[in-house]
């Protein structure tokens, strides 16, 4: 009967006493009384309901006593269009082509203006920064779906310069069955980021490069430098490869742009706090301890920019910025703290193994002063 034609009502039975079912589209709700603690109910029904297909959730009932076990599919299928899904995948597709052919392929604004279709030459670099960021998150998709976890298909978030974009996100919905799942949805992403970044970056650097044209060249204006991590900078060697060009009116092809991203974004998923990456593969990984680390990413990251700042001398808009914020940002999401699996199993060490392959290879990614604001 699991899976099949329902959520698995036995399971019920020992912890819950029903009174009354009624069905809500897809899901299903039994009122009640629980027969053991309200805070343990839950862990109780879990996971023979994952197992079915469902996600289980707790809510208040129509009187005061009463609770309502609300049983919902969870097996990531997609009810009808994803309308914001797709408008945010247009919205992104225009913002990165837009950015891309002022910022990357130097074709004016008002040419743009005069023929909006001009802006579609900068489709290689749309391809390459939304190719990284999406299959990025098709990572936590996928194993998701897996582990029959309810996420959600990814957002990407359209923007402004450099990038046109601030990259994806899913939504998980419902608590972790136990750190096994917790780090195979966290390790998915930045494993098949990297993957993608490294096919990106080959690519562009095989590609011709592009010529700036002499009024860029002549201006004064402020210049935004993007330093190689290390982590290119080998990928170009293994390939033979320049990553500069003695010509200054020569310049990489812009698709190197969406490997630099996927580097960049991965060392920022990567840091071991709240609900990034890093945060989630950590405590799949240490535990309770994974708050411990989470403490000092913020103090880390301060120091970081403090570093830049007094000992290197380098200004607000070179890095020190950049990593003032990031400390910041895990300074607020450090209180939210990761998903807690409800089943607190250790990891196996062939799982311990792929995260520290993982969080080296995020370092080959990383670079003290990725950005600099030169002019």
């Amino acid at each position: 009967m699991d899976g099949v034609d329902g959520p698995p009502s036995d399971a019920l039975e020992p912890v819950f006493y029903v009174r009354d079912t009624e069905s809500d589209g897809d899901s299903l709700r039994y009122y009640g009384e629980p027969l053991v603690p309200r805070s343990s109910l839950a862990d109780e029904l879990r996971e023979p309901f994952r197992r079915a297909g469902y996600r289980v959730d707790l809510e208040a009932g129509r009187e005061p006593r009463e609770t309502v076990v609300v049983a919902t599919p969870a097996d990531g299928r997609i009810d009808g269009v994803p309308w914001l899904n797709l408008a945010l995948f247009v919205a992104t597709v225009f913002s990165t082509l837009l950015v891309g052919a002022i910022v990357w392929y130097y074709i004016p604004p008002s040419d743009i203006a005069d023929n909006p279709l001009l802006a579609l030459r900068a489709w290689p670099f749309t391809a390459a920064v939304l190719g990284v960021l999406t299959t990025h998150e098709l990572g936590h998709y996928l194993a998701g779906r897996y582990h029959r976890v309810d996420v959600s298909l990814p957002y990407l978030i359209p923007f402004v310069v450099p990038f046109g974009t601030l990259g994806a996100i899913i939504r998980m919905r419902g608590r972790m069955p136990d750190r096994r799942t917790l780090f195979d949805i966290g390790v998915a992403g930045p494993l098949s980021g990297l993957v993608a970044t490294v096919v990106v970056t080959a690519v562009g650097l095989s590609l011709d490069p592009i010529t700036i044209p002499p009024d860029v060249l002549d201006s004064s204006a402020q210049v935004i430098v993007f330093n190689n991590p290390p982590l290119l900078d080998l990928i170009a060697t293994a390939l033979g490869q320049p990553t500069s060009y003695a010509d200054p009116t020569k310049t990489v092809h812009p698709v190197i742009i969406g490997g630099w991203v996927g580097m960049f974004f991965t060392v920022l998923n990567l840091l071991p706090v709240g609900q990034l990456d890093g945060g989630h593969m950590v405590r799949a990984m240490l535990g309770r301890r994974q708050e411990t680390v989470a403490s000092l990413v913020p103090f880390a990251l301060f120091g970081l920019a403090a570093y830049l700042y007094f000992v290197r001398d380098l200004s607000f808009n070179e890095s020190v910025g950049l990593w003032a914020f990031w400390g910041l940002f895990a300074t607020v999401i450090a209180y939210n703290g990761p998903a807690n699996p409800a089943d607190e199993t250790p990891l196996g060490w062939k799982r311990q193994l792929v995260g520290l392959l993982t969080f080296a290879l995020g370092a080959l990614c990383f670079l003290l002063v990725p950005i600099q604001l030169l002019g």
